[in-house]
């Protein structure tokens, strides 16, 4: 194995309303428990501050793109992995929309792609899923521009727009749009609504739980009851989905729904897969849309759909996320169409990371 105590290249960049170290899968061990040990190490986990690497603390902002050249009719590779703060746990169980937002530009930057004159388009395989999706982001002059108008909730201040397809987004972790092959399944007495289309959630009313669905972030996170409750609704959930026992996975993550009052289509608060989300993610929120569009599912009494149009707006704590999400109804089960949206992403640095020694005082050899 390669030698890792003179740094590993590493791009830090904001994907969406995430942000991650963004890395060349050939820049990382092959074996996968060598890699996972590694990038435990360069971003401080396990420990609740990550004082000693570049983790944020935060589910948020401890994640990892792995990118690769592509195969076939995909330009490129991404596999996401979601890094622990507080355990030594390291997650390929589901995507992340947010970072795939600066996937094609790193590969840009890295020279995985060529860039268009004006924009690019390319075509990405979601390793974790095994889906696809086609990202397009500026690049005047043959380069990536990050600078722009489009605003994102979330995320202070304007960039340059990366739209983002996906394909194939329906069963991506447990094989079926609806896991349990219900609309509506019933846990510890609450009424939810299991969805997969992109990721796995577990969809419920916000006042089953005793809650309005309009409480801050911090009062989520302070309410030790609810987050039990959160826990016991997803670890159930996981295996009715098919999932097993997820105590240490982040997936299923759990949605609560509330009516908007913000001028957008649903309330929601959403868990990680305990710890509340300061806003709510890409493929995460287009399951929950999908949950609101079933006939019989718990979130549609609670929506406020538009008459026309595929676009959605999901408000979240800090704001609100517009995806495109079409289902056809007339199939048993519905089937997806389609699935888009809208994100931003920013480089932030590039460089090398140095991680810290392993746990037996010694560097990679």
């Amino acid at each position: 194995m390669a030698r890792f105590d003179d740094g590993v290249r590493c791009m830090l960049m904001r994907g969406g309303t995430s942000k991650g170290a963004y890395f060349l899968a050939g820049d990382l061990p092959a074996d996968p428990e060598e890699r996972d040990d590694l990038l435990l190490r360069v971003m401080g986990s396990p420990d609740p501050r990550q004082i000693d690497g570049i983790g944020g603390a935060h589910s948020l902002t401890s994640k990892v793109a792995v990118v690769s050249p592509g195969s076939g009719s995909a330009d490129l590779e991404y596999l996401f992995l979601q890094v622990d703060v507080d355990e030594a746990a390291v997650s390929a169980r589901q995507n992340c929309g947010n970072l795939l937002a600066g996937v094609g530009p790193f590969a840009v930057e890295r020279g995985l792609v060529r860039a268009g004159d004006g924009h690019t388009d390319v075509r990405i395989r979601l390793v974790n899923t095994g889906g696809i999706a086609t990202a397009r982001f500026a690049t005047p002059g043959g380069k990536v521009d990050y600078a722009g108008g489009t605003a994102i909730s979330g995320v202070p201040g304007t960039a340059a727009a990366v739209v983002l397809g996906f394909e194939d987004t329906a069963g991506s972790s447990t094989g079926r749009l609806l896991p349990t092959g219900n609309e509506v399944d019933v846990i510890d007495g609450i009424r939810v609504t299991c969805v997969d289309n992109g990721m796995p959630v577990v969809v419920a009313a916000a006042e089953d739980l005793g809650i309005t669905g309009y409480e801050s972030y911090e009062a989520l996170a302070s309410d030790a009851g609810l987050l039990r409750r959160v826990q016991s609704l997803r670890m159930q959930a996981g295996k009715l989905m098919g999932l097993g026992d997820v105590a240490a996975e982040s997936v299923p993550k759990t949605t609560l729904v509330a009516p908007p009052r913000e001028g957008g289509a649903l309330c929601t608060r959403t868990f990680i897969p305990v710890r509340p989300h300061t806003a709510i993610g890409v493929l995460g929120a287009v399951s929950v849309v999908t949950a609101a569009l079933l006939e019989n599912g718990v979130a549609g009494r609670y929506a406020r759909l538009p008459r026309t149009g595929s676009r959605v707006a999901v408000e979240h704590p800090t704001g609100q996320l517009e995806v495109e999400v079409e289902l056809d109804l007339s199939t048993s089960p519905p089937t997806a169409v389609r699935a888009a949206n809208v994100r931003t992403a920013r480089k932030l640095f590039d460089g090398t990371v140095y991680p810290r020694p392993r746990a037996d005082g010694g560097w990679d050899t």
